[in-house]
């Protein structure tokens, strides 16, 4: 398993913990977040923590569809693609990027970008 592969299990299982204090220890301090159902622009732990307070209430499962990830260096990768997450018995079908960052040892979001998959 790739460390993307790897981070991308660790991401997806704490959603199931719908822990948001978990959810924002998966990103760095000051990581920039546009999230899929909210217009806000969420800035470090604070805002992944607000943001997911929110969304975890939703009781998200979610599921990778399609994915590629662009190494940057050995410290940094851009893992984008598609994902799908069951809310509330219904699917909804996004798209996202995730910039990674190995920061002192462990690998952090840096940015997160997610937005609803138009319909073709």
């Amino acid at each position: 398993m790739t460390i993307a592969s790897q981070n991308m299990s660790l991401w997806l299982e704490t959603l199931l913990s719908k822990n948001p204090q978990k959810m924002a220890d998966l990103y760095s301090k000051n990581a920039t977040f546009l999230p899929t159902l909210s217009a806000d622009f969420k800035i470090g732990h604070d805002g992944a923590k607000a943001y997911f307070t929110h969304f975890l209430a939703k009781n998200p499962v979610g599921k990778i569809i399609k994915e590629e990830v662009q190494e940057i260096n050995e410290n940094n990768y851009i893992h984008s693609g598609f994902y799908d997450f069951e809310i509330n018995k219904q699917i909804l079908n996004a798209r996202f990027t995730f910039i990674w960052q190995k920061i002192d040892g462990v690998w952090k979001i840096i940015h997160h970008h997610s937005s609803l998959r138009p319909k073709e």
